[in-house]
């Protein structure tokens, strides 16, 4: 089995990416690969690893949703109770990987992390389908609990409450993060393991550099 996972590889060889064909800002240079992403038919082009740590240093990750991207940063919306909420807010520093496996593109993202404005987190839970914003109120995210059917029991109970009810009000332990980008790196896939990285770095006047590194 080992020597069966050892000879697993795939030579990447769908395209380049230099200095001369990227944009000068990062946002501007992700939403180019985004756009491209979504038109790929990719099943989630907006998963991507999160990493968060505890204070003193011990990582976790998972998999989450990007909901929106701007010049302030990358936007994925949680339980703030959870294990992904606590770490986020006892350690403000985190970082997101995207990997576009059709177009063997790869994005890291490096940067603090915050919790975004309770009016953000409004305006989107009321974006979402009815059953998810029941869900918000019925998962405890990231607590044990017995079995399914606890689960399912209490998801029932929330949504007998709020039958007759138009809106849904926002749970307060649940709304968005927000990650603010220091550091963004694009990785294009080449022959041979010899991939391209370029690498914006922000500096203290707010601009970017880019700088090439070694695969």
């Amino acid at each position: 089995m080992n020597q069966f996972v050892a000879d697993l590889r795939q030579n990447y060889t769908l395209g380049d990416l230099t200095e001369t064909n990227v944009e000068s800002n990062p946002i501007q240079q992700f939403a180019l690969w985004f756009e491209q992403a979504v038109a790929a038919d990719l099943i989630e082009p907006n998963a991507m690893t999160l990493a968060t740590a505890t204070p003193d240093g011990k990582p976790t990750a998972r998999i989450v949703l990007l909901k929106g991207f701007d010049q302030k940063g990358f936007i994925f919306y949680t339980n703030y109770q959870s294990l992904k909420g606590q770490q986020a807010i006892a350690n403000p520093h985190a970082a997101l990987v995207f990997f576009w496996d059709r177009l063997e593109r790869q994005v890291r993202v490096e940067g603090k992390i915050t919790k975004v404005s309770p009016e953000e987190s409004d305006s989107y839970f009321s974006s979402r389908p009815l059953g998810s914003q029941i869900g918000a109120w019925t998962s405890d995210q990231s607590q044990v609990i017995p079995n399914r059917e606890f689960l399912q029991s209490k998801q029932e109970e929330i949504a007998a409450k709020y039958r007759d009810q138009e809106k849904i009000a926002r749970p307060d332990h649940w709304g968005g993060f927000r990650v603010i980008p220091e550091v963004i790196e694009f990785w294009q896939g080449r022959p041979n393991r010899l991939h391209d990285r370029l690498v914006y770095r922000l500096q203290p006047d707010n601009s970017w550099i880019i700088e090439r590194l070694s695969p």
